[in-house]
C-alpha cells in the first residue's frame, strides 16, 4: 500500500509565517524595516501610471537577498518564487 500521491494538491499552509522560525534573519529584517515611519516613504509616492509595490516591501526583499549574498535582480526574482522567507517578506 502506498501513501496517497497527488501532485496538484496545495501543501503549503496559507499563512507562510508559520513556517518561519521566530529567530530567523527574515523576521529580523522585517522588524527593522517596520520601525521606519511611513512618512519616510512619502517622497516615493506618485499618482500616475500603474500602482507600484510599497517601498517597505521592496526594501525588505532587497535587504534579505543581500543577507543571503544574492545581489542580482534575476536571482532575487528566482528567490521570490522559490524561497518561503522571500514569499513571506513580499
Amino acid at each position: 500500500m502506498y501513501k496517497d500521491y497527488n501532485m496538484t494538491q496545495l501543501t503549503l499552509p496559507m499563512e507562510t509565517s508559520v513556517l518561519i522560525p521566530t529567530n530567523d534573519i527574515s523576521r529580523h529584517v522585517n522588524d527593522i524595516i517596520e520601525t521606519i515611519p511611513e512618512t519616510e516613504f512619502d517622497e516615493f509616492r506618485h499618482h500616475r501610471g500603474a500602482t507600484s509595490y510599497h517601498p517597505k516591501m521592496m526594501l525588505k526583499v532587497v535587504l534579505y537577498a543581500y543577507t543571503q549574498s544574492v545581489f542580482s535582480g534575476r536571482k532575487i526574482e528566482k528567490l521570490l518564487n522559490d524561497n518561503i522567507r522571500m514569499m513571506w517578506l513580499s
